[in-house]
């Protein structure tokens, strides 16, 4: 019974392979699963080898109840995948808000940001917790930093 999935990728954990004893064929990209008297045979490729398929779609309360009368199914999510133009980079001027700020972000970087009146630091409060169990594990430590704002760094 050949199933098909299209350019669906199904993530299979270990432990169901086993349960199901499903052998992978990663030369033709098939997962074969014995079912029964049967095998079922999954194409990972989107290809179905010519033959038809006997599957189709049922509704999401229809699935409800073959699961609550204990009915062996199989369910696949399948979504369309988005084509992207790759040909089209990315460009920071195309964000709204960069074109609405230009002085914010400016074309060239002229160097380090202006010393400042005011140094930012993290003044810790000695014996407080969390702080100094994360300070004695190495999480944390004091920091003193023209760059920084008064919050924490992890």
């Amino acid at each position: 019974m050949p199933i098909e999935l299209g350019s669906f990728d199904a993530i299979i954990g270990m432990d169901w392979l086993v349960k199901y004893q499903a052998v992978i064929v990663c030369a033709e990209k098939i997962v074969r699963i014995p079912w029964g008297n049967e095998t079922l045979i999954i194409h990972g490729d989107g290809s179905n080898r010519g033959n038809a398929t006997r599957l189709s779609i049922i509704s999401c309360t229809k699935t409800e109840k073959y699961v609550k009368k204990g009915f062996p199914i199989f369910l696949a999510h399948i979504t369309t995948k988005e084509v992207e133009d790759k040909s089209e980079k990315k460009r920071l001027e195309d964000v709204p808000i960069v074109r609405d700020f230009p002085e914010v972000f400016p074309e060239d970087l002229s160097g380090l940001s202006p010393t400042r009146p005011v140094e930012f630091q993290i003044d810790l409060v000695p014996g407080a917790d969390p702080l100094k169990e994360l300070s004695d594990k190495g999480f944390i430590r004091p920091s003193s930093s023209p760059w920084g704002a008064p919050v924490l760094f992890v």
